[in-house]
């Protein structure tokens, strides 16, 4: 009898002894939460620096304090070197109590140089702007790359680099993941930003919505409960003027003025929209690209919609709590702020 008892409390503390493993497991694997200082935010993507009372207005009216600045993008020269180009010009100062976090956006084609030197002068670039424009607040540089399987460890090292720098001064670094990332492992950084939008094949016609769509991120999502890494999400809030000849994509009209109707004819209401009479338009995208509108061509307006955006971020935040603790909208343009209501974007400001 005594062996018996012996057993079967050896068999309990055994038992007890796996379901606590069992419990660690399941917490080892469970992917961070915090975000470093997490609080609402917006992004900046222009080449100038300038705002209107508009966008002065929503930053009070929504308490905003962070702006992920785009401060420069890097691309390959015409020597295969990674350099930088579109740089932020400033024309205009941030209002008092912003912090900033410089963001540069880099292509994939940079990975297949050598990303030590790059590192290097990336970080004393993003530092010598900072001095120079006196931006408020920095504490941490965004990394933004379409990253694949096939660069991943290019990337991961030009990163573990790039962090190494910013420690030095004491700065964190931060990266942006696109949906397709999420089943990758995840990168050598202090945290992520989601990117939700983008979401569909913007030079196909027949998908119905290629900035925001549920099912386009249905594929991707399932990932994001254990993704091993903290992260916020980013929203958009701005529309695509995509050009079609038949179902053949032409390129996006970015400042034209759909109203005009010498030039467009509305065939549905804010969303489709026929060419009327010819023209070119010089330097749509860059200054050596031009656009010519043909008659009889089709512009698709695209633009997120609230209560779908909404729903997916509930969702989303149900998947994964805390994730909308830092939420961010892109981006901060007068154009694009009218997308949502007031309330809407404070309900998606304040999910958490």
């Amino acid at each position: 009898m005594c062996t018996f008892a012996l057993v079967r409390s050896t068999m309990r503390n055994i038992a007890w002894v796996l379901a606590l493993l069992l419990v660690l497991a399941a917490c080892s694997e469970r992917a961070p939460q915090a975000v470093p200082d997490a609080e609402p935010g917006v992004y900046y993507w222009r080449t100038s620096l300038r705002l209107d009372s508009a966008e002065r207005a929503f930053l009070a009216q929504h308490d905003i304090k962070k702006i992920y600045l785009r401060v420069f993008d890097v691309g390959v020269g015409q020597n295969g070197r990674p350099v930088p180009v579109a740089t932020l010009s400033f024309a205009d100062a941030l209002p008092a109590g912003v912090r900033v976090v410089p963001v540069v956006f880099m292509t994939e084609e940079c990975l297949r140089a050598d990303t030590t030197a790059l590192a290097q002068r990336m970080v004393r670039r993003v530092m010598k702007m900072v001095d120079a424009e006196g931006l408020p607040g920095v504490s941490e540089v965004q990394i933004d790359c379409d990253w694949t399987p096939r660069s991943r460890e290019a990337f991961f090292s030009f990163l573990k680099r790039v962090s190494a720098l910013l420690k030095a001064k004491g700065w964190r670094l931060s990266v942006t993941i696109r949906l397709h990332q999420l089943s990758q492992p995840a990168p050598p950084a202090d945290y992520g930003v989601l990117m939700l939008y983008n979401t569909g094949d913007m030079r196909s016609r027949t998908t119905r919505n290629p900035i925001f769509a549920a099912e386009d991120m249905e594929p991707y999502i399932e990932a994001l409960p254990a993704y091993d890494l903290p992260l916020c999400a980013a929203y958009p809030n701005f529309a695509w003027k995509r050009l079609f000849d038949g179902e053949r994509f032409k390129g996006f009209l970015y400042s034209e003025t759909l109203a005009d109707s010498t030039v467009y004819a509305p065939l549905k209401r804010d969303s489709l929209y026929r060419v009327v009479q010819g023209r070119t338009i010089h330097g749509a995208v860059a200054a050596h690209y031009d656009l010519h509108l043909s008659p009889c061509d089709e512009v698709v307006v695209s633009r997120p919609h609230a209560d779908e955006v909404t729903a997916m971020a509930r969702r989303l935040e149900r998947l994964r709590p805390g994730l909308h603790a830092g939420t961010i909208i892109y981006h901060l343009d007068h154009s694009s702020l009218n997308t949502y209501t007031s309330q809407q974007y404070e309900t998606l400001y304040h999910l958490h």
